[in-house]
């Protein structure tokens, strides 16, 4: 499809207009999708160890592996895009597997039942993720992608803002004891889950448009690293060393509870964190088209480091708000032009392959970041865990100075 360029002098509210199709429509599938996936996330902590008994190893076992998964599943949903020619296809399977498989959330009795849900949930993220944001690279010029990519995360973390309150009405509803709720009243909000990703499908199917003819006429892809730079490659490892660091929320969730911020209020404390996140977002993401990309990463690593450090001395609920609020900058500085940085190193043709190996690159660390925080929290405790996770942050950006910022190779 041929991106429309775009006019430099405008306001920031007329380029949201004048933003592609795609890239509205997709924006907001990812805000009914995660106003649909934000009512369980927030309160999923405190039922897997309030009332399943999960330990923190279990819960890092939970979210890593899933998220695992689900980085994985997209090398092969993005090579198969570039291979066939077809971003919406895989995009809408992707989500309609998880408009089928939130609601048994509300019938699990165990945290091993927990592990299958949210492993086939992550699945359909798998599916859908590289595709997408392939299609919304190629609805823009390369100076609007930043720009476009932050409009789309600050859409989904909209739906995180939205989805929290939905789930803290719920939950504030149907619970007797607001501050200790029971499995039953957990599993009915779980319920509830599915309605607003359900509406995102209509969207893909009746307004998100492609046209695969320009895949088909291009030498097809290899699953492989061959075809890339090693500029690229190098960016990959980086990549990986920083999701070490990078463990499940879920465990700064855990923390907030443990610096006194009770069951009943977390959905309130993500969605806080989330309103940070829309905002950075947007700002984010035009920065990274205006100063570079690599810098806007950096300063967003930066941040990640001090907020996990701040973590490990937490010991009141402001403190927890203060960081939680700080926390959602470095996703607005990262999410968004991260993927723009990504599309700007690889040629048109290979870029569905190309986030499938960025997210192949995540996913290789993020089951062991996870698992290992937890074993660190269990044996040595909180402190010593997010400390650790903090010098890592500090590693990947020494390493990151290193990778080159590059003008897009010719398809």
């Amino acid at each position: 499809m041929t991106p429309i360029e775009p006019e430099i002098k405008t306001g920031r509210l007329s380029r949201y207009r004048k933003l592609p199709r795609n890239v509205i429509a997709l924006s907001f599938v990812a805000f009914l999708n995660d106003v649909s996936s934000e009512i369980i996330y927030p309160v999923l902590p405190a039922f897997l160890a309030l009332s399943l008994g999960a330990s923190p190893f279990a819960i890092g076992l939970i979210e890593g592996f899933a998220e695992s998964i689900a980085s994985i599943l997209k090398l092969f949903s993005g090579y198969l895009s570039d291979r066939f020619g077809t971003r919406k296809l895989p995009v809408f399977l992707g989500y309609s597997l998880a408009a089928i498989t939130r609601p048994f959330l509300a019938f699990v009795t165990s945290w091993p039942q927990v592990l299958v849900v949210r492993m086939t949930d992550r699945v359909g993220k798998g599916i859908r993720g590289a595709p997408r944001d392939a299609l919304i690279s190629e609805s823009v010029p390369k100076n609007q992608r930043g720009f476009a990519f932050g409009f789309n995360r600050a859409a989904d973390h909209l739906g995180a803002v939205f989805g929290p309150v939905v789930g803290f009405m719920l939950l504030a509803y149907f619970a007797v004891d607001s501050s200790n709720p029971t499995i039953r009243e957990y599993q009915q909000v779980f319920l509830f889950a599915s309605v607003p990703v359900v509406l995102g499908l209509l969207v893909i199917a009746f307004v998100v448009r492609e046209d695969p003819k320009p895949h088909a006429a291009v030498e097809a892809p290899t699953l492989s690293l061959k075809g890339f730079d090693g500029n690229f490659k190098r960016f990959l490892w980086v990549i990986a060393l920083f999701t070490l660091s990078n463990s499940t929320d879920a465990f700064l969730l855990l923390r907030a509870a443990d610096a006194g911020i009770s069951p009943v209020v977390l959905p309130l404390l993500w969605m806080t964190l989330h309103v940070s996140k829309v905002v950075s977002s947007l700002i984010g993401g035009d920065l990274s088209d205006r100063l570079g990309r690599k810098q806007v990463i950096i300063a967003g690593w930066l941040v990640y480091g001090f907020v996990y450090a701040g973590f490990a001395f937490v010991n009141s609920p402001w403190q927890a708000w203060a960081l939680f609020i700080i926390y959602g900058v470095y996703f607005g500085l990262t999410e968004g032009v991260e993927k723009a940085f990504v599309a700007d190193m690889v040629p048109e043709n290979k870029r569905g392959t190309a986030y499938g190996l960025y997210n192949l690159a995540f996913g290789i660390t993020v089951f062991p970041a996870s698992l290992l925080f937890g074993l660190v929290w269990s044996k040595f405790g909180a402190s010593t865990a997010f400390l650790a996770s903090a010098c890592v942050s500090i590693l990947a950006i020494l390493l990151l100075t290193t990778v080159k910022t590059e003008s897009e190779p010719p398809a």
